[in-house]
């Protein structure tokens, strides 16, 4: 019996691939050369990209060029406001309106998880397979494994709360992961870390979909101009990859930076939502 790989899985594979071999032919390919590159008919190839993004291959083989992001950067900078405590922004990443949070107290943090129950389960994600991990607050936890590896994925998440008590159960809490990845209904995260993290995850729930920022930007919004390099490693410890986006701060040189969780994801997250939003 064949076994087939979950739909999202098997897009983000495509479109890994994909990444190569537009990178390798250094200019936009015709759909028939892309299509065989692929080893798929041009007719099987449109219908993929249509029913995953919404545009056609030429399109979005724009998105995933590598200067995409300097593009980005150039067109739909944001430039993020200092906190004033009052919350998120009305045009922050849409969240308002179906995304809330809650952040765990320092000394929990500090204990490192100790008394806290964090259910997770393996879900299918448009960017391949996906850890979630979340408390009775929300999602803590959201990791996508296709570039890592699930046993380094889980290993990961678990490392940050090793005093927590961990239970497979997908099912409590699965309605958060599909609210996050359809932005339909109520998504619900509950940031774990330290308060400077926290503070920089909140700046980046206030970049929209479509724009992107840069390290030092978010530096500036949390009134602490010099941090440039913490801030840097505060983004790469987002524990909630995607609904936290991460992959919206670049260097001010418009290169990609790091992403915890591998560059072609980063693409193809930004790609993606390029996409969605005509940006």
């Amino acid at each position: 019996m064949t076994v087939q790989a979950p739909e999202g899985s098997y897009h983000y594979k495509i479109m890994r691939r994909a990444l190569d071999v537009i990178d390798s032919a250094g200019a936009p390919l015709p759909l028939e050369a892309l299509a065989g590159e692929m080893g798929m008919s041009a007719a099987h190839f449109q219908r993929l990209f249509t029913r995953w993004v919404g545009v056609s291959p030429k399109r979005y083989q724009q998105y995933l060029a590598l200067g995409h992001a300097r593009d980005l950067l150039a067109s739909r900078h944001t430039v993020l406001e200092a906190a004033d405590g009052a919350g998120l922004s009305g045009a922050g990443r849409l969240h308002d309106l179906f995304l809330r949070w809650e952040a765990m107290r320092p000394g929990d943090y500090a204990r490192g998880g100790a008394g806290l129950l964090i259910r997770w389960g393996w879900f299918d994600s448009p960017f391949g397979r996906t850890l979630a991990m979340g408390t009775d607050l929300g999602l803590c936890g959201l990791a996508f494994a296709e570039e890592t590896g699930a046993s380094e994925a889980m290993d990961d998440l678990r490392g940050r709360w090793p005093n927590a008590t961990f239970v497979e159960e997908p099912q409590a809490i699965r309605h958060w992961v599909e609210a996050g990845f359809a932005e339909k209904g109520e998504a619900r995260m509950h940031m774990i870390g330290a308060p400077f993290q926290i503070k920089v995850w909140e700046a980046l729930l206030n970049v929209p979909t479509g724009h992107v920022t840069t390290y030092s930007d978010i530096a500036q919004a949390i009134g602490r101009p010099r941090a440039v390099r913490a801030v840097g490693t505060a983004v790469g410890r987002n524990p909630v990859s995607f609904l936290i986006p991460c992959h919206r701060a670049l260097r001010k040189s418009g290169a990609l930076g790091g992403y915890h969780w591998g560059l072609p994801v980063k693409r193809t997250i930004l790609a993606w939502e390029s996409a969605r939003t005509g940006a």
